[in-house]
């Protein structure tokens, strides 16, 4: 006979959930910041992203990662030319549309170190 229990949900902190979502913990309602997030909470807000959630992932303001990602820098090239918070689609959108010299040499870096990360891989493949 064997004896089953019934599963306890895997739960996480807000802060994970948040990461997992690509948003900014603070720019969250307060009962997402304050409570746990259950896998399945979280499969749901992934799938049918209420509102609240699909307003921050379009407008932001944005978490470092994913500054980074929109502008195809580093979070280090960010660090470099001096930004460490975050930034919304509207100001992101305004460094694209600027150019600065920072940006070009940053993405110009990004882009080398995914070749280089390819050509490994590559490599690897073929050994």
């Amino acid at each position: 006979m064997s004896t089953s229990k019934a599963k306890t949900p895997q739960t996480m902190k807000p802060a994970t959930a948040a990461k997992k979502l690509g948003i900014l913990l603070s720019a969250a309602p307060a009962e997402f910041q304050e409570g746990v997030v259950s896998r399945d909470e979280l499969n749901a807000l992934q799938a049918d992203p209420p509102s609240w959630l699909a307003d921050l992932r379009r407008e932001g303001p944005h978490p470092r990662q994913v500054v980074a990602a929109k502008l195809r820098v580093s979070a280090s090239g960010l660090a470099r030319a001096g930004i460490t918070g975050p930034l919304t689609t509207a100001e992101i959108e305004a460094l694209k549309a600027e150019r600065p010299d920072w940006l070009e040499r940053e993405q110009t870096i990004q882009t080398r170190v995914r070749q280089e990360e390819l050509r490994l891989k590559q490599q690897r493949a073929k050994a």
